[in-house]
């Protein structure tokens, strides 16, 4: 079995485009066993957050240890997946704030990256990740595109450098074609 961690963050549920690109992604993979993570609703970090992770594991509170288990769950989940696919649409120029809000919970330094007197290193290493990028009219890794660089710099900022990208550009001006022209790049992609 190949474990694939399915990572969705459209607010629109099953009219995203990024939900039906995901789909197809999971799909081709042969044998896979799938857990899904809906970003939508994982709360913001704050303060006590960030006291709660950089207080040493042994001198937390319970009520750190209670503000960290979303973390601790979403982290699991990363190390148990070989595979990883995420839905990304383009909102505003970049990734979404349920992206943002998962992205925040899962870097974080002793779990998933380290810092080393020659720079951070990333501590999740071995992993592909297929990345569906779809943006209304904002053509992928433009200069409008802040959303791609972001999320690739994140992945290799905690180890994971394997990834690919599958992009619906242009769905405001033809959402048909754009997913097509998504799909023949899936088609492609070696199996």
């Amino acid at each position: 079995m190949t474990k694939v961690l399915r990572i969705d963050s459209s607010i629109k549920g099953p009219a995203s485009v990024t939900r039906k690109l995901t789909d197809l992604l999971v799909a081709r993979i042969d044998n896979a066993e799938v857990t899904e993570r809906d970003t939508v609703g994982i709360p913001l970090i704050d303060g006590a957050w960030i006291g709660a992770a950089y207080t040493p594991a042994e001198a937390r509170t319970a009520e750190q240890k209670d503000l960290l288990a979303l973390s601790e769950a979403l982290i699991a989940e990363l190390r148990a997946a070989e595979v990883i696919v995420i839905g990304m649409p383009l909102y505003n120029f970049g990734v979404t704030g349920p992206l943002k809000a998962w992205i925040d919970m899962i870097c974080r330094v002793g779990e998933t990256f380290r810092y080393t007197e020659a720079g951070p290193e990333g501590l999740l290493t071995g992993k592909k990740v297929y990345v569906a990028y779809a943006s209304g009219g904002v053509p992928h890794k433009s200069g409008y595109d802040l959303a791609s660089s972001y999320v690739t710099q994140v992945l290799g900022f905690i180890g994971i450098t394997d990834v690919t990208f599958v992009a619906a550009e242009g769905v405001a001006m033809g959402e048909e074609a754009a997913i097509e022209k998504a799909k023949a790049q899936i088609a492609a992609l070696a199996a």
